[in-house]
């Protein structure tokens, strides 16, 4: 099988790299040390397409194949030095919009995916606990169904994105002692009653990637909130990791890519004792 890239692939990655570095490093080492999100870059971004790559034309996506999309991604790994920024971009697309078009019914897809897409609105990933991380066999936050709403409690940690995000998508337990199919994923806005957004983690890393605890008290979110049906958010977790875990790492290729070039210059023209 031959896994080198096409013309036009190629053609993407160069595209994705000059247009990142051109507008995604502005200010970065001031971004970078004061934990600062870029809102420009991250419009900067949606307008280039980066948060609709895989996403249907009708939802304003770009409707790429899976290796056009991580030829693009590892161009703007490639050409942008701000790994926060391309973190939280990668959080938003696996975390929450390729949940909504995967399971989202077709109210939902036309509720969210155009803002996920062109920008406007920011997703995050709702599932680690303090006590349990992502082990979704051990989570304490629960979703109590009531005749017109699901009630949440429960406290969720490391949410990518929290601080800045719109809608989360978040996973609870319906039936405690269903075991695996006792879990139900929720899309859930940020302005809701009940929700409450935590302080910005300071990180040692990815600083200008927001991070926070979100805490769910008696929150009310209404029935049309579940995303997929109930008892089925463990499978819309696993969807969203295998989408993760194979599309995450193509950002990092394109920044090792640019270091190790950068690497190879600086031994090819360095001196030292004459040589």
């Amino acid at each position: 099988m031959d896994f080198s890239w096409t013309d036009h692939q190629k053609e993407l990655k160069k595209a994705a790299a000059a247009f990142a570095k051109s507008k995604l490093n502005n200010d970065l080492i001031e971004r970078d040390r004061d934990s600062l999100f870029s809102r420009e870059g991250w419009k900067a971004c949606a307008d280039f397409g980066l948060q609709g790559l895989l996403m249907p034309a009708e939802f304003g996506g770009l409707g790429l194949d899976l290796f056009d999309a991580i030829a693009t991604l590892e161009g703007a790994g490639y050409g942008c030095r701000d790994n926060g920024l391309l973190f939280s971009i990668n959080a938003h697309i696996w975390g929450c919009e390729i949940a909504v078009l995967n399971f989202g019914t077709a109210a939902q897809k036309r509720k969210y995916l155009p803002g996920l897409c062109d920008g406007s609105i920011v997703g995050a990933h709702a599932m680690t606990e303090p006590g349990t991380g992502s082990d979704p066999f051990s989570m304490l936050a629960t979703a109590e169904k009531r005749p017109d709403c699901y009630v949440l409690n429960g406290n969720k940690t490391f949410v990518t994105n929290a601080p800045v995000a719109d809608v989360f998508t978040v996973y609870a337990r319906t039936s405690p002692g269903k075991g695996f199919a006792g879990l139900s994923c929720f899309l859930v806005q940020r302005n809701i009653q009940g929700l409450t957004v935590g302080r910005d983690f300071e990180k040692m890393g990815l600083r200008t990637s927001p991070m926070s605890e979100v805490t769910f008290a008696d929150c009310r979110v209404p029935n049309d909130s579940l995303l997929g049906e109930e008892g089925s958010g463990a499978f819309v977790f696993t969807d969203a990791m295998e989408w993760e875990r194979a599309f995450i790492m193509a950002c990092a290729i394109g920044s090792m890519e640019r270091q190790l070039e950068l690497c190879i210059r600086y031994k090819n023209t360095r001196k030292q004792g004459g040589r």
